[in-house]
């Protein structure tokens, strides 16, 4: 075992503080990564929250992990010190189930170990990104194309892989016609995959100040989601429906939108129970699905699309000073569109304070 830099939180309103935390030593099949940037996802606020009382304390979190391998295992063959890698939601699985050997480990049914807040093999509780260092498996760390910068492909190894991996499944391309439910962390990087994937794409969100966001990044239309009289203009006229945001809405409003054999999916959860009438999904042999990220060779691709259509996710890189503040911001969606840590700064957190004490001491 080593230990390293963290941000760590012991409890829901408790807050984030500087500690050491303990990583496993480099095994024959591991990567050791320096992180470079982490990315702070919807979900790290959640847990944080323990909005879905899973939460595991005291939790660092982070899956958007961008980083520079320092060191390799003696039989790792796919990366090498100074490779420019990315880690996201997963850093193991069973490997056994016959999901994993179907290449959808992201749905392993045995032991599936997210990068933070689950029990690794041995029962430790995972430490995400929130770091300066990590240790992972190769088979679950992902090579970011040198064209892509470390700040904006971090948010991809979560947000981008959840709307890439829908998009690609349900046919989005040249003549299809996509909408996105959501222009925020996730809505914004779909916006851009969807029309770099050639179909023509519509947002919608209850901003409309986000609208000139949404046309600078590709959009053909923009759609407030109060505009009623609009939004029943559009009935019949998508193929396919992208729902990133977690709020309870009226489900059979976008569901009218989708034109004969379209498709809404489901990827922000909602806090309560999605209500659909029937008719909804029987008019038009509309379907209802859902998406929970993607594998790791989707994951690859993704960020090779990415890089070689220069796709990034939006970002405001903050200090570990600033994540308390960045995760009050994110509870009040007021973000364009992701915050990303960098995490050369934790090591020197409340050193600043300890100075100023000591000054007045």
């Amino acid at each position: 075992m080593f230990k390293t830099n963290a941000l760590v939180t012991k409890g829901p309103k408790q807050g984030f503080r500087r500690t050491r935390i303990e990583r496993r030593d480099v095994g024959r099949l591991d990567v050791l990564i320096d992180i470079a940037y982490c990315g702070i996802c919807h979900s790290d606020v959640s847990y944080v929250d323990n909005e879905w009382g899973r939460t595991i304390f005291p939790l660092v979190p982070g899956h958007e992990i961008a980083g520079v391998v320092s060191a390799v295992g003696s039989d790792v063959t796919r990366f090498s010190p100074g490779d420019r890698v990315g880690v996201g939601c997963l850093v193991d699985t069973c490997g056994e189930c016959h999901n994993c050997l179907a290449g959808h480990e992201n749905h392993c049914q045995g032991q599936r170990t997210s990068t933070y807040s689950s029990r690794d093999r041995d029962g430790r509780a995972t430490d995400g990104g929130y770091s300066e260092q990590i240790v992972v498996t190769e088979d679950f760390v992902v090579r970011i194309p040198e064209t892509l910068s470390l700040e904006t492909a971090a948010p991809l190894l979560c947000a981008g892989i959840t709307v890439y991996s829908p998009l690609t499944r349900w046919g989005a391309g040249p003549g299809t016609r996509v909408g996105v439910l959501g222009l925020g962390g996730l809505g914004h990087v779909a916006l851009q995959i969807a029309r770099a994937l050639g179909a023509r794409t519509t947002v919608f969100d209850l901003d409309p100040a986000k609208r000139d966001d949404a046309l600078r990044l590709g959009a053909d239309a923009y759609i407030t989601a109060t505009d009623s009289a609009s939004l029943e203009a559009l009935a019949s006229s998508l193929d396919l429906m992208i729902c990133t945001v977690p709020a309870n809405l009226d489900l059979n409003t976008y569901l009218a939108m989708l034109d004969v054999d379209g498709k809404f999916v489901v990827i922000g959860v909602p806090s309560k129970a999605l209500t659909i009438d029937a008719f909804s999904l029987i008019i038009n042999q509309r379907a209802l699905a859902g998406s929970r990220i993607g594998n790791l060779k989707e994951t690859q691709q993704m960020l090779d699309f990415c890089a070689a259509h220069q796709i990034g996710a939006e970002v405001e890189v903050i200090s570990a000073d600033e994540v308390e503040r960045a995760y009050g911001r994110v509870r009040a969606g007021d973000v364009r569109f992701r915050f990303v840590l960098d995490t050369s700064t934790i090591r020197t957190l409340g050193e600043e304070s300890k100075r100023a004490s000591s000054l007045v001491a």
